[in-house]
Protein backbone atom coordinates (compact mmCIF):
# COMPACT_ATOMS: atom_id res chain seq x y z
CA UNK A 1 0.00 0.00 0.00
CA UNK A 2 3.16 2.67 0.93
CA UNK A 3 4.59 1.42 -2.36
CA UNK A 4 1.75 1.88 -3.93
CA UNK A 5 1.42 5.79 -2.96
CA UNK A 6 4.98 5.87 -3.49
CA UNK A 7 4.75 5.41 -6.97
CA UNK A 8 2.02 7.15 -7.10
CA UNK A 9 3.48 10.33 -6.19
CA UNK A 10 6.86 9.85 -7.95
CA UNK A 11 4.58 9.21 -11.22
CA UNK A 12 2.78 12.79 -10.15
CA UNK A 13 6.08 14.92 -9.33
CA UNK A 14 6.99 13.77 -13.14
CA UNK A 15 3.71 15.40 -14.36
CA UNK A 16 3.54 18.10 -12.51
CA UNK A 17 8.02 18.76 -13.45
CA UNK A 18 7.00 18.15 -17.11
CA UNK A 19 4.19 20.43 -17.20
CA UNK A 20 6.76 22.80 -15.90
CA UNK A 21 9.46 22.48 -18.08
CA UNK A 22 6.87 22.90 -20.95
CA UNK A 23 5.64 26.27 -19.71
CA UNK A 24 8.82 27.59 -19.43
CA UNK A 25 10.59 26.33 -22.42
CA UNK A 26 7.04 28.32 -24.29
CA UNK A 27 7.67 31.12 -21.82
CA UNK A 28 11.02 31.26 -23.48
CA UNK A 29 10.21 30.43 -27.14
CA UNK A 30 7.82 33.32 -27.30
CA UNK A 31 10.64 35.85 -25.60
CA UNK A 32 13.03 34.78 -27.91
CA UNK A 33 10.38 35.77 -30.80
CA UNK A 34 10.74 39.34 -30.20
CA UNK A 35 11.94 40.89 -32.68
CA UNK A 36 14.27 44.08 -32.29
CA UNK A 37 13.36 47.36 -32.58
CA UNK A 38 13.80 50.04 -34.92
CA UNK A 39 16.70 52.36 -33.85
CA UNK A 40 17.78 55.58 -34.71
CA UNK A 41 20.75 55.29 -37.20
CA UNK A 42 21.94 58.46 -36.57
CA UNK A 43 22.11 58.53 -32.82
CA UNK A 44 23.60 55.09 -33.21
CA UNK A 45 26.65 56.18 -34.69
CA UNK A 46 30.34 56.42 -32.78
CA UNK A 47 31.78 59.52 -31.95
CA UNK A 48 34.85 58.71 -34.26
CA UNK A 49 32.52 58.75 -37.26
CA UNK A 50 31.97 62.26 -37.25
CA UNK A 51 34.78 64.63 -38.81
CA UNK A 52 35.96 67.75 -37.68
CA UNK A 53 32.79 69.76 -38.71
CA UNK A 54 30.45 67.67 -37.08
CA UNK A 55 29.84 66.17 -40.46
CA UNK A 56 29.50 62.24 -40.88
CA UNK A 57 32.31 60.62 -42.72
CA UNK A 58 31.42 59.28 -46.24
CA UNK A 59 30.58 55.64 -45.65
CA UNK A 60 30.42 55.56 -41.74
CA UNK A 61 26.36 55.58 -41.70
CA UNK A 62 26.32 52.32 -44.06
CA UNK A 63 28.97 50.36 -42.35
CA UNK A 64 27.94 51.02 -38.97
CA UNK A 65 24.07 49.69 -40.03
CA UNK A 66 26.18 46.50 -41.42
CA UNK A 67 27.76 45.94 -38.47
CA UNK A 68 24.56 46.53 -36.10
CA UNK A 69 22.55 44.39 -38.16
CA UNK A 70 24.84 41.35 -38.30
CA UNK A 71 25.57 42.27 -34.42
CA UNK A 72 21.14 42.12 -33.90
CA UNK A 73 21.13 38.41 -35.31
CA UNK A 74 23.65 37.45 -32.96
CA UNK A 75 22.99 39.19 -29.78
CA UNK A 76 19.08 39.78 -30.06
CA UNK A 77 17.12 37.45 -27.23
CA UNK A 78 17.93 34.05 -27.82
CA UNK A 79 20.97 34.90 -30.09
CA UNK A 80 21.12 33.51 -33.57
CA UNK A 81 18.36 30.60 -33.70
CA UNK A 82 18.40 28.96 -37.36
CA UNK A 83 21.20 26.70 -36.29
CA UNK A 84 19.72 25.40 -32.88
CA UNK A 85 19.39 22.19 -32.38
CA UNK A 86 17.85 22.29 -28.83
CA UNK A 87 14.32 23.66 -27.60
CA UNK A 88 12.48 25.96 -27.89
CA UNK A 89 14.55 26.87 -31.04
CA UNK A 90 14.62 23.71 -32.50
CA UNK A 91 11.32 24.19 -33.03
CA UNK A 92 10.50 28.46 -33.60
CA UNK A 93 10.15 28.44 -37.10
CA UNK A 94 9.50 32.63 -37.63
CA UNK A 95 12.57 33.90 -35.96
CA UNK A 96 14.65 31.56 -38.16
CA UNK A 97 13.35 32.73 -41.28
CA UNK A 98 12.82 36.44 -39.62
CA UNK A 99 17.02 36.35 -39.28
CA UNK A 100 17.11 34.87 -43.03
CA UNK A 101 15.40 37.78 -44.20
CA UNK A 102 17.52 39.97 -42.32
CA UNK A 103 21.16 37.85 -43.63
CA UNK A 104 20.26 38.13 -47.53
CA UNK A 105 20.01 42.23 -46.80
CA UNK A 106 23.18 42.03 -45.00
CA UNK A 107 24.91 39.75 -47.76
CA UNK A 108 23.81 41.86 -50.42
CA UNK A 109 25.37 45.04 -48.89
CA UNK A 110 27.98 43.26 -47.95
CA UNK A 111 28.45 42.36 -51.53
CA UNK A 112 27.84 45.81 -52.80
CA UNK A 113 30.32 47.12 -51.08
CA UNK A 114 33.40 44.84 -52.17
CA UNK A 115 32.08 44.96 -55.44
CA UNK A 116 31.43 48.60 -55.78
CA UNK A 117 31.47 51.56 -53.25
CA UNK A 118 34.47 50.92 -51.90
CA UNK A 119 36.63 50.46 -55.04
CA UNK A 120 36.64 53.80 -57.59
CA UNK A 121 36.31 51.53 -61.06
CA UNK A 122 36.29 48.20 -62.06
CA UNK A 123 39.59 47.82 -62.37
CA UNK A 124 40.95 49.11 -59.14
CA UNK A 125 41.62 46.37 -55.99
CA UNK A 126 39.17 45.28 -53.73
CA UNK A 127 39.67 46.23 -50.29
CA UNK A 128 41.24 43.57 -48.02
CA UNK A 129 38.95 43.36 -45.25
CA UNK A 130 35.84 43.51 -47.06
CA UNK A 131 37.22 40.80 -49.91
CA UNK A 132 37.42 38.73 -46.51
CA UNK A 133 33.68 39.70 -44.20
CA UNK A 134 31.67 39.03 -47.52
CA UNK A 135 32.81 35.30 -47.66
CA UNK A 136 32.27 34.79 -44.28
CA UNK A 137 28.61 36.17 -44.42
CA UNK A 138 28.27 33.79 -46.95
CA UNK A 139 28.96 30.72 -45.12
CA UNK A 140 25.75 28.40 -44.42
CA UNK A 141 23.15 29.90 -42.32
CA UNK A 142 22.08 26.71 -40.55
CA UNK A 143 25.63 25.25 -39.11
CA UNK A 144 25.52 24.04 -35.64
CA UNK A 145 29.70 23.69 -35.40
CA UNK A 146 32.93 22.25 -36.79
CA UNK A 147 32.67 25.80 -38.26
CA UNK A 148 29.52 26.97 -36.68
CA UNK A 149 27.40 30.06 -38.72
CA UNK A 150 27.85 32.40 -35.62
CA UNK A 151 31.39 31.78 -35.57
CA UNK A 152 32.01 32.83 -39.15
CA UNK A 153 29.37 35.79 -38.58
CA UNK A 154 31.44 37.01 -35.93
CA UNK A 155 34.43 36.52 -38.09
CA UNK A 156 32.93 38.68 -41.08
CA UNK A 157 32.08 41.66 -38.46
CA UNK A 158 36.11 41.42 -37.36
CA UNK A 159 36.79 42.49 -41.05
CA UNK A 160 33.95 44.58 -40.93
CA UNK A 161 35.15 46.45 -37.77
CA UNK A 162 38.17 46.73 -39.10
CA UNK A 163 37.13 48.83 -42.71
CA UNK A 164 35.18 50.81 -40.25
CA UNK A 165 38.09 51.60 -38.49
CA UNK A 166 40.72 52.18 -41.80
CA UNK A 167 37.34 54.61 -43.30
CA UNK A 168 37.00 57.10 -40.36
CA UNK A 169 41.07 57.41 -40.06
CA UNK A 170 42.03 60.46 -41.52
CA UNK A 171 45.53 59.53 -41.89
CA UNK A 172 44.30 56.32 -44.00
CA UNK A 173 43.44 57.10 -46.85
CA UNK A 174 43.35 53.15 -48.15
CA UNK A 175 39.98 52.29 -47.33
CA UNK A 176 37.21 54.07 -49.10
CA UNK A 177 33.57 54.58 -49.74
CA UNK A 178 32.59 56.29 -53.31
CA UNK A 179 29.12 57.70 -52.66
CA UNK A 180 28.29 57.88 -56.74
CA UNK A 181 24.93 57.72 -57.92
CA UNK A 182 25.92 54.14 -59.88
CA UNK A 183 27.18 52.98 -57.06
CA UNK A 184 23.72 53.27 -55.40
CA UNK A 185 21.97 52.67 -58.52
CA UNK A 186 23.58 49.01 -58.74
CA UNK A 187 22.75 48.35 -55.03
CA UNK A 188 19.27 49.14 -55.42
CA UNK A 189 18.87 47.14 -58.92
CA UNK A 190 19.96 44.12 -55.84
CA UNK A 191 17.04 45.40 -53.60
CA UNK A 192 14.58 45.74 -56.02
CA UNK A 193 15.11 42.02 -57.12
CA UNK A 194 14.63 40.93 -53.87
CA UNK A 195 11.39 42.77 -53.28
CA UNK A 196 9.92 41.74 -56.56
CA UNK A 197 10.84 38.04 -55.51
CA UNK A 198 9.65 38.44 -52.45
CA UNK A 199 6.29 40.39 -53.18
CA UNK A 200 5.43 37.67 -55.71
CA UNK A 201 5.49 35.04 -52.49
CA UNK A 202 3.77 36.86 -51.03
CA UNK A 203 0.81 37.13 -53.23
CA UNK A 204 0.75 33.70 -53.72
CA UNK A 205 -0.72 33.10 -50.34
CA UNK A 206 -4.36 32.54 -51.62
CA UNK A 207 -3.44 31.16 -55.14
CA UNK A 208 -3.76 32.57 -58.27
CA UNK A 209 -3.56 31.59 -61.89
CA UNK A 210 -0.77 33.43 -63.75
CA UNK A 211 -0.01 33.42 -67.57
CA UNK A 212 3.99 32.94 -68.31
CA UNK A 213 5.51 36.05 -69.26
CA UNK A 214 9.05 34.92 -68.93
CA UNK A 215 9.74 35.51 -72.62
CA UNK A 216 7.58 38.68 -73.52
CA UNK A 217 9.12 41.65 -75.63
CA UNK A 218 11.60 39.74 -77.48
CA UNK A 219 10.71 36.96 -80.66
CA UNK A 220 13.75 35.73 -80.31
CA UNK A 221 14.02 34.55 -76.97
CA UNK A 222 14.23 31.00 -76.01
CA UNK A 223 14.19 29.05 -72.53
CA UNK A 224 15.83 25.66 -71.50
CA UNK A 225 12.41 23.19 -70.47
CA UNK A 226 9.29 24.16 -71.89
CA UNK A 227 6.77 25.11 -69.23
CA UNK A 228 2.92 25.71 -69.47
CA UNK A 229 1.13 29.11 -70.95
CA UNK A 230 -0.78 29.63 -68.05
CA UNK A 231 -0.43 27.66 -64.24
CA UNK A 232 -1.72 27.82 -60.95
CA UNK A 233 0.55 28.98 -58.22
CA UNK A 234 0.18 29.11 -54.74
CA UNK A 235 2.17 29.36 -51.45
CA UNK A 236 1.86 25.58 -49.48
CA UNK A 237 -0.15 26.49 -46.39
CA UNK A 238 2.87 25.82 -43.91
CA UNK A 239 4.90 27.91 -45.69
CA UNK A 240 2.66 31.25 -45.61
CA UNK A 241 3.99 32.34 -42.06
CA UNK A 242 7.80 31.42 -43.37
CA UNK A 243 7.37 33.57 -46.38
CA UNK A 244 5.58 36.45 -44.32
CA UNK A 245 8.47 36.69 -41.32
CA UNK A 246 11.46 36.50 -43.77
CA UNK A 247 9.62 39.17 -45.97
CA UNK A 248 9.57 41.18 -42.40
CA UNK A 249 12.97 40.74 -41.60
CA UNK A 250 14.04 41.91 -44.89
CA UNK A 251 12.17 44.87 -44.90
CA UNK A 252 13.50 45.21 -41.30
CA UNK A 253 16.97 45.50 -42.18
CA UNK A 254 16.40 47.51 -45.53
CA UNK A 255 14.72 50.31 -43.71
CA UNK A 256 17.76 51.15 -41.37
CA UNK A 257 20.24 50.40 -44.49
CA UNK A 258 18.18 53.08 -46.67
CA UNK A 259 18.56 55.43 -43.29
CA UNK A 260 22.01 54.86 -43.77
CA UNK A 261 22.34 55.82 -47.30
CA UNK A 262 20.26 58.66 -46.83
CA UNK A 263 23.10 60.06 -44.83
CA UNK A 264 26.31 58.78 -46.66
CA UNK A 265 24.43 59.68 -50.58
CA UNK A 266 22.93 62.91 -49.04
CA UNK A 267 24.73 64.77 -51.67
CA UNK A 268 23.95 62.81 -54.39
CA UNK A 269 20.50 61.90 -53.84
CA UNK A 270 20.06 66.04 -53.09
CA UNK A 271 21.51 66.75 -56.62
CA UNK A 272 18.82 64.77 -58.31
CA UNK A 273 16.33 65.81 -56.26
CA UNK A 274 15.65 62.28 -54.73
CA UNK A 275 15.91 62.60 -50.77
CA UNK A 276 12.26 62.40 -50.71
CA UNK A 277 12.02 59.73 -52.62
CA UNK A 278 14.26 57.27 -49.96
CA UNK A 279 12.38 58.94 -47.41
CA UNK A 280 9.01 57.56 -48.72
CA UNK A 281 10.80 54.16 -49.40
CA UNK A 282 11.72 54.16 -45.76
CA UNK A 283 7.97 55.04 -44.91
CA UNK A 284 6.15 52.10 -46.84
CA UNK A 285 8.69 49.52 -45.36
CA UNK A 286 8.05 50.85 -41.79
CA UNK A 287 4.96 50.09 -42.11
CA UNK A 288 5.60 46.51 -42.47
CA UNK A 289 6.53 46.59 -38.79
CA UNK A 290 3.44 47.46 -37.38
CA UNK A 291 3.05 45.04 -34.44
CA UNK A 292 0.66 41.93 -35.32
CA UNK A 293 -2.54 42.03 -34.02
CA UNK A 294 -3.11 38.17 -34.52
CA UNK A 295 -0.92 35.26 -32.59
CA UNK A 296 -0.98 33.37 -36.26
CA UNK A 297 -0.36 34.88 -39.56
CA UNK A 298 -3.80 34.84 -41.30
CA UNK A 299 -4.89 33.96 -44.74
CA UNK A 300 -7.89 34.85 -45.81
CA UNK A 301 -9.38 35.43 -48.73
CA UNK A 302 -8.28 38.44 -50.52
CA UNK A 303 -11.86 40.01 -50.41
CA UNK A 304 -13.14 37.39 -47.12
CA UNK A 305 -13.92 38.30 -44.27
CA UNK A 306 -10.69 36.79 -42.42
CA UNK A 307 -7.81 39.35 -42.91
CA UNK A 308 -4.38 38.07 -45.37
CA UNK A 309 -1.16 39.26 -43.63
CA UNK A 310 0.48 38.38 -46.41
CA UNK A 311 -1.21 40.28 -49.05
CA UNK A 312 -0.91 43.29 -46.78
CA UNK A 313 2.84 42.78 -46.41
CA UNK A 314 3.03 42.37 -50.09
CA UNK A 315 1.41 45.69 -50.66
CA UNK A 316 3.58 47.60 -48.66
CA UNK A 317 6.64 45.38 -50.48
CA UNK A 318 5.37 46.45 -53.59
CA UNK A 319 5.04 49.56 -53.25
CA UNK A 320 8.55 50.17 -52.08
CA UNK A 321 9.97 48.41 -54.99
CA UNK A 322 8.01 50.33 -57.08
CA UNK A 323 9.19 53.55 -55.28
CA UNK A 324 12.60 51.92 -55.79
CA UNK A 325 11.99 51.29 -59.44
CA UNK A 326 11.37 55.24 -60.30
CA UNK A 327 14.63 56.16 -57.88
CA UNK A 328 16.67 54.40 -60.02
CA UNK A 329 15.66 56.14 -63.31
CA UNK A 330 15.97 59.22 -61.42
CA UNK A 331 19.60 58.92 -60.48
CA UNK A 332 20.34 57.51 -63.96
CA UNK A 333 19.51 60.56 -65.67
CA UNK A 334 21.92 63.52 -65.44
Amino acid sequence: MVESNSSGLAAKGIGAGLIILLVLVIGVGIYWSEEPNIWDVRSALAEQSFDSNGKVIVGAATTQTLIELTEKLLNKPGGYITNDIMPPGLFMDNMPNWEFGVLVQVRDMSRALRKDIARSQSTSAEDRDLAKAEPQLHFNSDKFWLPSTEGEYKTALKYLERYRQRLVDANNPQAQFFARADNLRNWLADVETRLGSMSQRLSTSVGKHQLNIDLAGDSAAQRATVVPSEQMVKTPFFEIDDVFYEARGSAFALVHLLKAIEIDFHDVLKKKNALVSVQQIIRELEATQEPLGSPIILNGGGFGMLANHSLVMANYISRANAAIIDLRELLSQG
